[in-house]
């Protein structure tokens, strides 16, 4: 990517001009961990990342994925929340399982067996559909309205809050963690749910990754500050979004898991990328 390409990105983003500094320290190299990830096993490389919300997934993947293109690769960004299940499939499981399941994020609340379908297409000769979903009405976009990708993929970034996550021993379930947990799920069925559809389909997704990248915050202290300015800019170009109290019931759904990646995952990623609180990479 050349300057000009750069600058351009960061215009199209509405980036700070300090996300160079992402760029050089973070994105190159994960590209060029992808190109070497291809090139070892000579077919599609697919590399997690992992962070959490508002961590600048998304917008670090978008980067890598521009360079990867520049080096001529076919190289395609996806994010987990693109295979969210629908509303009325999360309805359904609120009524037969637990209420809190009809709030999207948590495992169990994602269509895992199309994204491990999706990911096996990306080694093919053929147009691959990219599903998605529209944050802003809480549902998955109709089919019509999907991207599609022309394969053999090279490089797919697969990103995620929990993309890479590991379930929790049984013993750590017992104990509520927040409020939410404490008033809605007294009973902990909710986060045995959650921790044994991520032990079971989710790993058979998860094992088709060939790398993992792990962005991690400082605290998860931090993490409602990120996710309430993501919120922000959602609203003020969709118009729509939650307000500040719902953005912080919202992210105890994912307080649990989030801190259990922090304290688990590091020792087992290929790169652990340590984030400031401003999301300064401090690498």
């Amino acid at each position: 990517m050349t300057d000009d390409e750069l600058a351009a990105f960061l215009a199209e983003e509405r980036l700070p001009d300090s996300f160079r500094l992402t760029v050089e320290r973070v994105c190159r190299p994960m590209a060029q961990m992808a190109v070497e990830a291809r090139e070892s096993l000579g077919r599609t490389a697919i590399v997690g990342l992992c962070g959490a919300q508002g961590s600048g997934k998304s917008t670090i993947a978008a980067a890598t994925v521009r360079l990867l293109k520049a080096q001529g690769l076919n190289a395609i960004a996806i994010s987990l929340d693109d295979f969210y299940l629908s509303r009325e499939a999360r309805g359904w499981l609120s009524r037969k399982v637990h209420p809190l399941l009809s709030v999207r994020g948590p495992p169990g609340t994602h269509d895992v067996a199309l994204a491990c379908v999706v990911f096996d297409h990306f080694r093919l000769p053929e147009l691959t559909p990219l599903p998605a979903f529209d944050k802003a009405l809480d549902e998955r976009r109709p089919q019509a309205q999907w991207r599609e990708v022309m394969g053999p993929v090279d490089v797919a970034i697969f990103e995620g809050w929990c993309v890479g996550a590991r379930p929790q021993p049984k013993a750590l379930l017992g104990r509520a963690i927040n409020e939410l947990e404490q008033i809605e799920d007294r009973d902990g069925r909710w986060r045995r749910y959650v921790d044994r559809a991520l032990a079971e389909s989710y790993q058979a997704l998860f094992g088709r990754l060939d790398r993992l990248v792990l962005l991690a915050a400082p605290g998860f202290e931090v993490v409602r500050d990120w996710r309430t300015e993501q919120e922000h800019k959602l609203r003020d170009r969709t118009g729509a979004g939650m307000d500040d109290a719902a953005v912080a019931r919202f992210v105890e759904h994912y307080e649990r898991l989030t801190r259990w990646i922090l304290d688990e995952m590091p020792a087992r990623a290929d790169w652990t990328v340590p984030l400031a609180a401003d999301r300064t990479p401090l690498v």
